[in-house]
């Protein structure tokens, strides 16, 4: 799976093409914060519309796909649920991301671009939603391209997790 970064603006986001942008929200996210917000204002509220209409209120097990063309780069958009905010921890954001990696599984979804759940409103530290999303990239995903949307500020302190789970996972077993 190889990993890059974008930054979370729009014009960003059109020169990343994928099959698949995952955006998470909070139960009591009203409006739509972050790059979800950005996403829904160009999709002429079609978020929105969702949240009002009660197709998705932010729970956990709630996942809604719609289409994304032509007003974005990426085919389809995937709302995630992530429950309240309070008590939002690392091992909430990783059973997100399970949940999430299992949708775009089922997908057969190559590429993605991801916001990493926790990660809209500083909600998580970068360092602990890079830890959330590691585990991933030692299991076998359908994934071979994702793109996580984040500030540069926290991609500095990402990039470099990431690579040394790279390394970790190149290294010959007891060296």
């Amino acid at each position: 799976m190889e990993v890059r970064f974008v930054a979370p603006d729009l014009r960003a986001l059109d020169g990343v093409g994928a099959e698949v942008l995952v955006l998470g929200h909070f139960a009591e996210e009203r409006p739509l914060l972050g790059v979800a917000g950005l996403v829904d204002f160009r999709l002429a509220g079609q978020l929105s519309r969702l949240l009002v209409r009660g197709r998705t209120r932010g729970q956990p097990s709630q996942r809604v796909l719609v289409p994304a063309r032509p007003r974005l780069a990426q085919e389809r958009v995937l709302l995630v649920g992530l429950g309240p905010r309070a008590g939002f921890d690392g091992d909430r954001a990783s059973s997100a991301l399970r949940g999430i990696f299992a949708v775009l599984d089922g997908l057969t979804a190559r590429s993605v671009v991801l916001s990493l759940p926790g990660r809209t409103d500083a909600c998580l530290s970068p360092e602990a939603a890079i830890e959330a999303f590691l585990p991933l990239l030692d299991e076998p995903h359908e994934q071979d391209d994702v793109v996580l949307v984040d500030v540069p500020d926290a991609v500095r302190q990402m990039a470099p997790l990431i690579e040394r789970a790279r390394r970790r996972a190149r290294a010959p077993e007891g060296a």
